[in-house]
């Protein structure tokens, strides 16, 4: 069940997005809840400024929103974070953050990978290797709470090489895994081809691993993301018979 944004959390939404200094001006605030008001067919109570009958837009900010359903009113906060003037100011990232932390299961199928196929597959495929399982969940709640992104993808890196030491009985690193893996899978049966595309892609993949993540907190969110992918894809295709 759905846990509805609470009265606390939206007016702390509606003083960021509709900041004095950095946040929608009383013009864009007007235009974009009249769009959402005809997209939706919610009456709301400020089209355009001055709005008057409360004290500042930050006030008409939250007069809209709550006007709107639950479902509504995570969609056209998430679409604010987005927004290209406010994304990069630090008190929207952390309105962003807490959205994420406080209310994950508000997050549209969509756009939430922890709900993709190929994620809920590997855990699937990987819930009988107890420590490479382990350390994937904890690198999928730290996405869900959108914090740690460094550690985050330590822990997907992590999570992999611990499998491949369980598969492949050995204690190598990530990095001296590549002529065993391919051995590996050659006695599977599978290609030369095949075999040769997954080796370079997992060489890559730990020279990411080597130059940026061990040594930058700073990690971008779509890079998480497709790390996140491409370490699952590894898994499903070692482990999947």
């Amino acid at each position: 069940m759905k846990k509805p944004l609470n009265t606390v959390f939206l007016t702390y939404a509606s003083d960021i997005l509709a900041n004095s200094e950095y946040g929608l001006t009383g013009t864009e605030l007007g235009k974009f809840f009249s769009a959402k008001s005809i997209d939706h067919n919610v009456e709301i109570p400020f089209h355009k400024p001055p709005f008057i009958g409360v004290p500042n837009k930050r006030s008409a900010f939250f007069e809209n929103l709550i006007k709107f359903n639950d479902e509504q009113r995570f969609e056209i906060i998430t679409e604010l974070l987005d927004h290209e003037r406010l994304a990069q100011e630090i008190n929207v990232k952390e309105l962003k953050n807490k959205l994420y932390t406080n209310y994950p299961e508000n997050i549209p199928e969509k756009k939430n990978i922890l709900k993709s196929d190929l994620i809920v597959e590997t855990q699937h495929w990987l819930s009988k290797y107890e420590k490479a399982f382990n350390l994937y969940n904890s690198s999928l709640e730290k996405l869900n709470s959108k914090k740690y992104q460094r550690n985050l993808i330590d822990d997907m890196r992590l999570s992999l090489e611990v499998l491949l030491k369980e598969i492949l009985q050995n204690n190598a690193s990530l990095e001296n895994q590549l002529g065993n893996v391919g051995n590996y899978q050659e006695t599977k049966g599978l290609s030369k081809e095949s075999t040769n595309m997954f080796r370079t892609l997992l060489d890559y993949y730990t020279k990411y691993q080597n130059r940026y993540i061990k040594h930058d907190d700073n990690v971008n969110e779509k890079e998480i993301e497709f790390i996140i992918d491409l370490t699952s894809t590894f898994m499903k295709f070692i482990i999947k018979e």
